[in-house]
């Protein structure tokens, strides 16, 4: 299995941790909701998806909600020249002095109940992902609901209900928000059902190592279940 087919946790990470940085942002601003969307020009649908770190808003919303913020260097940092190497020739090359280097430790380490949460999107993403390509896994899940049902667990048969139609109706994005209700959904899915085991271990194993950290920068190697290595 490529792990290039399989979404990164790493990746998913970073976007929640932008996302909510962008929401303490506002609220520190004093801005609201329905003020914030205004100033950016979309709207607050967006907004909540930009600030869950959602990754289906274009990669323009993230930046315009970042230039209201007033956090807009930060990219122009990592899109101009600073970060290329000096000219050959430049007193900058010739320095006897060692470039800084950066390095950034990305973890969820915050509380065991937000990693579960990551682990629980990241693996509703892919097998999402997996159902969109082949529509015959929406009946294996579908299946399993009705077996579900049938066992007559009276806490869980309204969610499972939910699922039925979620399941006809494609309405995905239902269960891959932040809000309480996409977690409990999640915590009663069938839909990870369809996943092949060695995906479900794959994408573990990337949680896992969230639990230390991952660093990223320069010498700091690729983290061992990497996309675009094989597991």
């Amino acid at each position: 299995m490529s792990s290039a087919s399989v979404i990164s946790v790493l990746d998913r990470q970073l976007l929640l941790q932008l996302g909510e940085r962008l929401r303490r942002l506002r609220k520190s601003q004093g801005l609201g909701t329905v003020d914030m969307a205004a100033k950016v020009g979309i709207t607050r649908n967006t907004l909540r998806a930009v600030e869950s770190g959602d990754p289906a808003p274009s990669i323009g919303s993230y930046l315009r909600v970042m230039s209201v913020l007033g956090v807009s260097a930060e990219l122009a940092l990592l899109a101009g020249d600073s970060l290329q190497p000096p000219p050959a020739d430049s007193a900058a090359a010739r320095s006897r002095r060692d470039a800084p280097v950066v390095r950034v430790l990305v973890s969820a380490r915050e509380t065991q109940h937000r990693l579960q949460d990551l682990q629980s999107l990241a693996l509703h993403e892919e097998a999402v992902r997996r159902v969109k390509a082949d529509p015959s896994l929406v009946h294996r899940a579908e299946a399993t609901v009705e077996r579900w049902l049938a066992a007559g667990d009276a806490r869980s048969a309204p969610l499972w209900r939910e699922w039925q139609d979620i399941l006809r109706a494609g309405s995905w994005r239902k269960v891959l928000g932040v809000s309480r209700r996409a977690q409990q959904l999640r915590q009663a899915s069938p839909l990870v059902t369809v996943l092949p085991d060695e995906v479900r271990q794959h994408i573990l194993r990337q949680v896992n190592q969230l639990k230390t950290g991952v660093m990223l920068g320069p010498d700091s190697g690729t983290p061992p279940d990497a996309p675009g290595q094989t597991s």
